[in-house]
């Protein structure tokens, strides 16, 4: 078998016009590919909420390009294809392959519901880049609709393992692993959907690279990137120089683990010097039972996103941008974890490892990070048959709170957490008419809670009516003990929660995570997010803004007078 040739060396010169067009077109082909995805998935988690993130790397797995999505996958992608790369022996890897990784525990996993693809780009012969995507599906098999628990105790509880196989060769599916794949998932045709509107994305990046790749040449398309690179990190060092140099402090907590395990501490040193960026999470705490703990792949995104935002917020996201970034975290631990620890709600300790880092930095650059917010991706997964159709239904969806103030502005209000980036709301139509329940209620949390000279941003309100008997749902909320924190004299902010309300109107049940609670028909499920932590002393607030917050509701009389000393 003859042995793929791969470029190793790029020593072409190349402007710098032609290094901005080539700039600007793989940017241009990350986010073709995004909305290639968006427009021919199944489920609405991707093509609504937008629960995904879509790349493109070099032959060495460099990032180059990535679409819009969640920040949270800023470093999966890249590391799902060095993952393949250290797999398969480069005669193993032909054009129109298509890989499917999911494994959390080799490079790019999260949790099994975030099926990472990747396919190798050739051009004459030789390889010269992947396309990758990573899509939260709706359903992946496991013990429990949605393919993630609250009560999980081993990955073997959370569905399909997927470690870096062909689901594709030479272009010719492979039959027997889509049948398995249909034979273990409640939702077939929607997961099955979802895999080939993945394959399609992967190759329409594929292709618009290489037209860029036959435009320019192949020489100086790699130098380019090359360059490019080069770019990111010279950008990143021209903004150490106005960042606070020393060691900054600061430690959360994970409430539970959904097992009734916890609080688990989280623990950063963050070190800046002229050079480097390290974050190191030594001292918290090691591995829950239940299913919050994550894996180094995703603790090195959630230093990625901060540092992005530190450092860079503009730039496009590359490999070349994170060289001075270091991650250090002993194995076993809740951020750390081994297998087979249970991973499915990793966001949990994804989210808590960012907000760490932010609030050590927070008081440093107070311009730039904020107050503690809502800090929990607060999804749930609700399923039952749909009266109109009698088919079964499976909603899983993220909900939006409250971020935290800075030292000059209020915290943004209904936003999803800082972790989930560019994700958005399931409409309310498309809500009613695909699944069994009737929206009764969606508005602000108008909690007093995250008060401060800059006010938190509020949480919201909402309101799911069951109609038909045999519903459940699975909650993962976090911060429904510790309230997102304060800084400078603000007030903490307000924890996120859920309730069930009988038709009688008295309340149920109320929890932050639970697995398979029975619903019956005219319950109405509550869900609550909370306020962002508050910036500075309440009675600095200025007063028309107090005035302001009376009118439009976010603060009653009352609180204007007991928490603001408002008196006008």
């Amino acid at each position: 078998m003859t042995a793929i040739k791969e470029n190793t060396s790029n020593t072409t010169s190349v402007d710098i016009f032609t290094i901005e067009i080539i700039k600007n077109a793989l940017i241009a082909i990350g986010e073709e590919m995004f909305i290639a995805l968006q427009r021919s998935s199944k489920s609405p988690i991707i093509y609504e909420s937008l629960d995904y993130g879509i790349g493109v790397t070099d032959a060495k797995g460099r990032l180059i390009s990535q679409g819009n999505g969640i920040p949270g996958f800023i470093g999966t992608l890249d590391a799902g294809v060095k993952n393949i790369i250290k797999k398969y022996d480069s005669d193993q890897i032909f054009p129109d392959d298509v890989f499917i990784l999911n494994d959390p525990y080799s490079g790019g996993g999260t949790h099994l519901s975030d099926v990472c693809m990747i396919r190798p780009v050739f051009y004459r012969n030789t390889l010269v880049a992947w396309t990758a995507n990573k899509a939260h599906w709706t359903e992946i098999g496991g013990k429990d609709p949605g393919s993630y628990s609250a009560d999980a105790t081993s990955i073997y509880q959370e569905g399909l393992q997927f470690p870096g196989i062909k689901v594709f060769e030479k272009g010719v599916a492979n039959q027997a692993l889509l049948d398995l794949i249909e034979a273990n998932v409640r939702l077939p045709d929607m997961t099955l959907g979802d895999l080939q509107a993945c394959a399609a994305s992967l190759k329409v990046g594929e292709q618009r690279f290489l037209s860029v790749m036959e435009k320019y040449g192949r020489d100086t398309t790699l130098t380019a990137i090359d360059k490019l690179l080069d770019h990111g990190d010279a950008m990143v060092m021209e903004k150490f120089k106005t960042l606070p140099k020393g060691d900054f402090y600061a430690e959360d907590v994970i409430d539970e683990d959904g097992m009734g395990n916890g609080p688990f501490t989280v623990k950063v040193k963050v070190t800046i010097t002229d050079e480097v960026f390290i974050c190191d999470f030594t001292g918290s705490s090691e591995q829950a039972p239940g299913p919050i703990n994550c894996t180094m792949g995703v603790l090195e995104s959630a230093a990625r996103e901060v540092f992005m935002g530190v450092v860079e917020p503009d730039a496009p996201s590359t490999d070349g941008c994170f060289r001075r970034l270091h991650v250090r975290c002993p194995e076993g631990t809740v951020l750390t974890a081994k297998r087979p620890a249970p991973v499915s709600s990793y966001f949990e300790a994804m989210v808590c490892a960012a907000d760490v880092i932010r609030k050590a930095l927070s008081p440093a650059i107070p311009e730039v990070l904020t107050a503690g917010q809502f800090g929990s991706v607060c999804t749930m997964n609700l399923s039952g048959i749909n009266p109109s159709t009698k088919e079964p239904f499976l909603l899983v969806e993220p909900l939006v709170g409250g971020w935290g103030a800075n030292n000059a502005k209020d915290g943004e209000k209904g936003q999803f957490c800082v972790g989930n980036g560019e994700t958005s709301n399931i409409p309310v139509e498309i809500t009613e008419e695909r699944y069994g329940v009737r929206i009764e209620r969606y508005e602000f949390n108008t909690s007093s809670a995250g008060a401060g000279q800059y006010r938190g941003g509020n949480g919201v309100i909402l309101e799911y009516r069951i109609l038909e008997d045999g519903a459940d749902i699975s909650s993962f909320f976090g911060r429904g003990i510790t309230p997102p924190w304060g800084v400078d004299g603000g007030q903490s902010g307000s924890c996120n929660y859920a309730e069930v309300v009988g038709a009688d109107g008295k309340v149920k049940a109320k929890f932050s995570r639970t697995s398979r609670y029975p619903l019956q028909k005219g319950d109405i499920l509550r869900l609550v997010t909370g306020n962002g932590g508050g910036w500075g002393e309440p009675k600095l607030r200025d007063k028309k803004a107090i005035a302001k917050d009376i009118l439009n509701g976010f603060i009653t009389v009352q609180d204007a007078k007991s928490i603001y000393q408002y008196n006008q």
